[in-house]
């Protein structure tokens, strides 16, 4: 089959993205955790579809993957992400030189402060943003962003001229925005898109949530037009096809409809200690420690996975 994705300028950075972005979390150790090559033979299907955008962060551990999936393509083709969590000049350097050697590459399209949350948060990245802004004068970087579930930081980053791209928390339903309502943040994206700053939202099915209509949510973050991409978690080749064909504008089959609308769930094996630590982690208040044992609310819960990065006995799985 010949795919047509449809390609858009990521605000004003002059970057072409497709509609659609590769989300790689799902693949890595926070949740799939894929074999390398099973996982990079994925990225590669999605890009020989015509999906050229990327999405990493350090946490995720998925730069092996992406390495891995590059190997031997025309490196200008493809559109890479990532982020962290750093906020000092000297961490986000390595942070970037790391991100650079674990994929093999000389270039990051975008570099992102990671789960901002206000102009106070970005305050105090404030050196962090400033090597940023040096990486990308020597074009090491191309583009600087932020990614956020909250809509304050996103009026935050409107008085920032230094930040190029916002990766917000947008979904339908409003699962995962921390601050406000569906209509607050949408207002906030659209006064930063008309100002140049280009927007990959992510979480457009709740980070799985939202399963039971997948339709009907990607659809409604590829009918906002202040969207230049929309980041999707993907794990196998059926929920590539099954993005694409709604990205696409086409009817997707039955039995691929009933292979890929399955939900997802946070897994808290029965070993858990109660220790906290995933608690302190969760951003969305999703977590808590009753009798003992870490519990889950769902109507909370994004399913991003990030708990399990600290969990000390490795008992928290999306799945």
């Amino acid at each position: 089959m010949t795919h047509c994705i449809e390609m858009r300028l990521l605000g004003g950075t002059n970057i072409p993205v497709s509609r659609l972005c590769f989300g790689t979390l799902t693949i890595g150790p926070l949740q799939a955790n894929l074999p390398i090559q099973e996982g990079a033979s994925l990225i590669r299907a999605a890009i020989e579809r015509g999906v050229n955008f990327l999405d990493t962060a350090e946490l995720y551990g998925t730069y092996p993957y992406i390495r891995e999936a590059i190997s031997g393509m025309n490196r200008s083709d493809i559109v890479i992400a990532s982020r962290s969590y750093d906020y000092t000049y000297e961490s986000m350097k390595k942070s970037v030189e790391f991100a650079l050697r674990s994929m093999n590459i000389d270039y990051l399209d975008l570099f992102l402060l990671h789960e901002q949350e206000s102009a106070l948060t970005l305050k105090g990245h404030r050196e962090a943003l400033r090597y940023l802004e040096d990486a990308r004068d020597r074009g090491i970087i191309r583009a600087i962003g932020v990614s956020t579930h909250y809509i304050q930081c996103v009026e935050a980053a409107l008085g920032m001229p230094e930040i190029d791209v916002i990766h917000p928390l947008l979904n339908y339903s409003g699962i995962g925005i921390a601050d406000g309502t569906v209509s607050h943040m949408l207002q906030a994206i659209e006064m930063a898109h008309s100002q140049g700053k280009g927007i990959y939202s992510m979480k457009a099915i709740g980070g799985g949530a939202l399963l039971h209509n997948v339709e009907g949510a990607l659809k409604f973050a590829i009918e906002q037009p202040c969207v230049d991409s929309i980041a999707v978690g993907i794990k196998t080749l059926d929920e590539l096809e099954m993005d694409l064909a709604i990205f696409e504008g086409r009817e997707p089959d039955k039995a691929l409809r009933e292979r890929t609308c399955l939900d997802k769930a946070l897994l808290i094996e029965p070993w858990c200690i109660g220790c906290g630590e995933c608690v302190k982690k969760c951003s969305h208040g999703a977590l808590s420690v009753v009798s003992g044992r870490a519990v889950v609310d769902k109507a909370k819960c994004v399913l991003c996975g990030y708990c399990q990065a600290v969990c000390p006995e490795v008992c928290m799985k999306v799945v």
